[in-house]
């Protein structure tokens, strides 16, 4: 009798209930959208063919599919882009000398130019097909997304505390352990709030993803970011506010979707006790918990993703206490032959600058892009340096408090989504009725968009913070500006650095944008090198692309090595916690 009554309580608990039809119905539904958008990827299209782009409020649903399709898949490479370089950059040296300088001149290539290269490259793998501009489009998308959270997983895992590092060498972890075990979890909160930053960013770049105009030749993809250019180019300001309440509504949903339950997820992954503090909550969680299929589900995985991860543990155990750290003969060898390749590659690609693109330009107008690149840079660090006096402080406020935090969180990701272009119209007629001047009043548009960088990252940092650290900030009496000079500021110091990295890359690549703004027939240039490399790509002088586009690589680099890179190396030897 207690057997069947155990047997029938057993089933019971299996038994769907109502909320598991609900998560169902929501499974399916995401399902059904995904693979409708990706089937109308890979129609037919030939290039010079126009695909009507309709400022029709009936067409939105489908081009924001379009669009967040676009944006999810760049975000999946992203992910593996940055596990998998950001793992090998922070773990050996020998790579970490090449990689950070190729980021650091990977991030400074605007989107223009990366289009420029991969729309011909891609069209040419997929003929007659829609995918290529599609996938030129989604590399696009890649490129303001992937640099970000490399950076933000490569800082947090330079800076694992020694202590985590001691525990997994006593518990003897193989690197696959150590890395989803303490790494990864370690690194978490920071690669979420960063990876809606990079989102959010994605956005602002979406116009000249999807409405993509090099060599004279213009291809609008269906999506936000189209709809969003030929609005401009139409003057309709119906339309614009469409798109803005699109853009709202999408972020809302893949916040409430996606991010929310993984700010809750990461709650687990910090070391010290919340009892008694407010924690987040998440409407998709709480869904999930009320179901009975669905949880056995997670339950499922969970074993799964186990087991994955500790994978032959129990006979890499036995070996790790036997073997004897070995250095093979080959390993120098390796390596010379690796600095050698780079620097061969290096020399080949100046070579070829140089001979076959350089040479039909003179001397005076390479000085010329370069007096516009100082132009830029000036903008740039004015702008940066208000920005990091308004944000650090507004920053740490919200990161002390989650309620706030979460309540902040969809606020910050929709400002930051903002593309500078839908301001352009307020820009244009602010300039004009005022008589102002371009090369001061179009300069806020650089910032637009990057200033959320540090934002998120000092979110993230204070965040971050151990609440015994904040105790003892509390019970040695530190106020005002001793608690931020000897708590919160090395605290964060970290975080503040790859945010400031990052917003003067995205600085950078904003520059295209905001240094020549059109509206309708009407068209402002501010003296720069971003609005140089807009015009020379729109009319596919290729020789002067490479020009201004080295130019910016230089310019980065040198900022990059003077200033961050040496603040990066401090908050790594003075600033762990």
């Amino acid at each position: 009798m207690k057997l069947r009554i155990w047997r029938n309580n057993q089933l019971a608990a299996w038994k769907p209930n109502v909320w598991d039809v609900v998560v169902l119905l929501l499974v399916f539904a995401i399902l059904v959208l995904l693979a409708h958008g990706a089937g109308q990827m890979a129609t037919p299209y030939r290039l010079g063919d126009r695909l009507p782009i309709s400022l029709s409020t009936k067409y939105l649903p489908a081009y924001a599919l379009r669009t967040t399709l676009r944006m999810f898949i760049a975000l999946f490479a992203s992910l593996l882009f940055t596990f998998l370089l950001g793992s090998l950059a922070a773990k050996n040296k020998h790579a970490e000398r090449i990689i950070i300088p190729i980021i650091d001149i990977l991030q400074s290539i605007p989107v223009l130019a990366y289009l420029s290269i991969t729309v011909v490259v891609f069209i040419a793998l997929f003929p007659n097909s829609l995918l290529g501009p599609e996938c030129a489009a989604i590399f696009a998308i890649f490129t303001g997304q992937a640099w970000n959270m490399f950076l933000g997983f490569y800082q947090c895992l330079k800076n694992v505390p020694h202590d985590l590092r001691e525990a997994s060498a006593m518990f003897q972890l193989s690197a696959w352990q150590k890395f989803w075990r303490v790494e990864v979890p370690f690194a978490m909160p920071s690669l979420i709030w960063n990876t809606m930053m990079s989102m959010s960013a994605s956005w602002f770049f979406i116009t000249a993803s999807e409405a993509i105009a090099v060599n004279n030749q213009n291809i609008l993809l269906p999506g936000i970011g189209s709809y969003i250019g030929v609005a401009i180019m139409h003057m309709n300001k119906a339309a614009i506010g469409y798109a803005i309440l699109t853009m709202l509504i999408i972020i809302l949903l893949y916040d409430q979707l996606l991010f929310r339950p993984l700010i809750v997820w990461s709650e687990k992954f910090k070391a010290e006790e919340n009892e008694g503090k407010q924690k987040p909550g998440s409407l998709i969680i709480s869904l999930l918990r009320r179901t009975r299929l669905f949880y056995y589900v997670g339950q499922v995985f969970s074993i799964f993703a186990d087991g994955v991860i500790n994978y032959r543990a129990g006979k890499k155990l036995a070996k790790i206490k036997l073997a004897r750290p070995k250095k093979s003969k080959l390993t120098p060898i390796i390596i010379y032959a690796w600095y050698i390749i780079v620097l061969f590659s290096c020399l080949a690609i100046t070579t070829f600058l140089i001979r076959y693109i350089f040479k039909t330009l003179t001397l005076h107008e390479t000085l010329y892009v370069m007096k516009l690149g100082c132009y830029t840079t000036i903008r740039i660090v004015i702008l940066l340096s208000l920005c990091m006096v308004v944000w650090v402080p507004v920053g740490v406020w919200i990161g002390l408090r989650p309620r706030v935090a979460q309540i902040a969180q969809p606020i910050a990701q929709f400002f930051a989504a903002f593309p500078a272009n839908l301001l352009f119209p307020i820009v244009v007629i602010i300039i004009f009725k005022y008589k102002l001047n371009v090369n001061i009043w179009t300069s806020p548009l650089i910032i637009l968009g990057s200033q959320w960088y540090i934002l998120f990252n000092v979110i993230a940092g204070t965040t971050a913070l151990p609440k015994e650290l904040m105790q003892v900030a509390t019970n040695f009496g530190l106020k005002k500006w001793l608690w931020w000079k000897r708590f919160i500021l090395p605290g964060i110091f970290p975080y503040l650095v790859t945010g400031a990295i990052t917003a003067t890359g995205g600085a950078w690549n904003a520059t295209i944008i905001a240094e020549i703004v059109h509206w309708g027939s009407t068209t402002l240039k501010a003296s720069g090198l971003g609005a140089y490399i807009a015009e020379v790509t729109a009319t596919g002088d290729f020789p002067r692309v490479a020009l201004g586009i080295a130019m910016m690589c230089i310019f980065v680099l040198i900022f990059n090595h003077l200033v961050w890179r040496p603040l990066y190396k401090l908050a790594e030897e003075r600033f762990q916690i």
